[in-house]
Formats: structure tokens, sequence, C-alpha cells
């Protein structure tokens, strides 16, 4: 595999426009005061992962999840490109039961990546948590399965989100991710991959094993954009001109 082109947060966003003003700040503040926020502070977990491009490989980006229960079956989680105040949201990540993936369509399915390995061999962690608790969760994680957008790609140093939603995959087996990118975040979260992996040697995937059509089926996949007629509700009328 060529050397990958990767993102790590190594330092703030250089997003353009003019910085955020004190009338803005103070508005913020007031309405933050009054409102409650109920979805955003469901989020209790944080998650660092590693995501690669589902048509690309080569292009592998660190992403952390901010994640919420829906239910134990089903998680969501917004994802950063890193874990501090001023980080990007450049994407989301659904994370379903085995259970819940087997309902879905097989072109759905598709979509879909799982969490064996990613988990077991260490490549998925809890920043600050230690060891032993955070493997309490991860042994349920590591029975799921994911699906993942990416909006914004900071790896080709975009400064705004440009361009389709990406479809994003998580690493299945040794060699997919470059050395280099695990060794700074082992070093910046003060982790080891090795030991982790080690620790996690008990642990399972799905009990049905990992589905043939996840991963997406083991091929690329990219999302494209084509033009379509639309045609008018007569009692509507059309809202394009």
């Amino acid at each position: 595999m060529e050397k990958a082109v990767h993102s790590s947060t190594t330092s703030g966003p250089a997003v353009p426009g003019e910085a955020t003003k004190t009338g803005t700040s103070i508005i913020d503040t007031a309405a933050s005061a009054v409102q409650s926020f109920a979805p955003v502070n469901q989020i209790h977990q944080h998650l660092c992962a590693f995501h690669f491009y589902a048509d690309d490989m080569a292009r592998q980006v660190e992403a952390h999840h901010f994640c919420s229960h829906v239910n134990e079956e089903m998680r969501q989680c917004l994802i950063y490109d890193g874990p501090d105040a001023n980080a990007r949201l450049i994407g989301l990540e659904y994370i379903v039961s085995e259970k819940l993936f087997m309902t879905l369509p097989d072109e759905e399915k598709k979509l879909w990546h799982s969490h064996e390995w990613e988990v077991k061999g260490g490549f998925l962690f809890m920043p600050g948590v230690p060891g032993a608790i955070q493997r309490q969760d991860l042994d349920k994680v590591a029975k799921t399965y994911g699906k993942v957008f990416h909006f914004w790609q900071v790896d080709l140093g975009h400064e705004l989100p440009i361009g389709l939603p990406n479809v994003m995959m998580a690493v299945t087996r040794d060699g997919q991710l470059f050395h280099e990118m695990i060794q700074e975040a082992e070093k910046r979260f003060g982790v080891s991959v090795e030991g982790e992996r080690d620790s996690r040697a008990y642990m399972t995937g799905p009990e049905l094993g990992i589905h043939p059509l996840a991963n997406g089926g083991g091929k690329g996949m990219k999302l494209e954009l084509r033009e379509v007629d639309i045609k008018p509700v007569e009692s509507v009328g059309s809202v394009f001109v």
C-alpha cells in the first residue's frame, strides 16, 4: 500500500471567516441559559477511531466520536476531527446491534462496516478512560455494525465542507492502517494499541460472524450525483425555475 495522506489533529483548524464577535458570544450565552440542548446533552461517550474512504483506503482520518445511546441496540455519534473545543464537525455514525443490522435490506448492508477487528485490534479506544472500564463497553461494540458518512474532507486540507458526503469504512485486518498515524495517536493520548489488543483477546464479534455484504461487500464504494427529471405535483406546481 502506498503511503497515505492522512489527517490527525495537531493544531487548530484554519476555517475561513471573521472571528466570533463579543456580541455573538453574549447572545450565545444568553440562549444557552434558557435552552435545554437535550439531544446534545445525551452524549456521554468519546470514542477515538480511524476511518478510511470507502473508495480509497490510502486516505485515512482520525475520527473522534461523541456518542449517545438511543437504546441498548443503537447509538448515534457526531464525529469531529479532534477532541478540542475548536474541532470541526466532519461526519456522523450510526451504530447498531447485529440483530438490527440483520433486518436491513441487502443493498443497505453494504454501507455498514463491522467493528470486530477495529475493537479487538486495539484501534478503537476511549481517551482518558482506564482500560478495564472501557473494555466493558467495547466488548459490546465489537459485536456491532456502523454506518459512517464524512462531509468535510479535512485530509485534503479543505477549509470548508466541499463536495458530496463520503462513505467511510473501518479496519478489518492488520496492515490496513498506516503505522505512523497510529504512533501519533498513541503518543498524544497515552495509549498502547498492542497492549489493548492483548487485553481484548477474549472479545468476540457478531454471533453469526461478519456478514459477507458488510464492509462494502469487499469492494470500494463512492456516492455519485445524478440529474433526474422531476415531475411537479399538479396541486402544488413546480418549485424549480
